[in-house]
């Protein structure tokens, strides 16, 4: 996943983990794919058992000076949330990407609106 986020051009400002073993082992591994510092993935407890709400929080609390932001972390809390944001996303198989653009530049708008676009990737895909 982490190659094709990069022939993509996928540059995010901020990635997020859960401290949890295989999350932060995937963070790392797609922050080598796209040239993201690995001492920069910023480590959060609250991504470990969340809920959808939870997640939504977090996002809601980002400062606005980023832009784009990847969050590593566990269903079924992260399926549940994109759902919510979408209807678009059903099912997010081990290791997917839910990409959401929305229409504003403060982070606590999410959720308020549908987003702008919606992409799925799976590694199957």
């Amino acid at each position: 996943m982490g190659r094709r986020l990069s022939k993509r051009g996928v540059k995010p400002d901020l990635l997020v983990s859960s401290p949890a073993l295989r999350a932060l082992t995937t963070a790392e591994f797609i922050a080598d794919e796209i040239g993201y510092f690995r001492k920069d993935i910023i480590v959060d407890e609250r991504l470990y058992a969340s809920t959808p709400g939870d997640l939504l929080a977090i996002i809601c609390a980002i400062g606005d000076q980023v832009d784009r932001v990847m969050l590593f972390g566990h269903n079924p809390a992260f399926t549940d949330l994109a759902h919510r944001l979408s209807s678009e996303v059903i099912d997010m198989p081990t290791c997917s990407v839910a990409e959401f653009v929305f229409d504003t530049n403060v982070w606590a708008d999410v959720g308020k609106f549908s987003p702008a676009k919606v992409k799925l990737s799976t590694p199957k895909k």
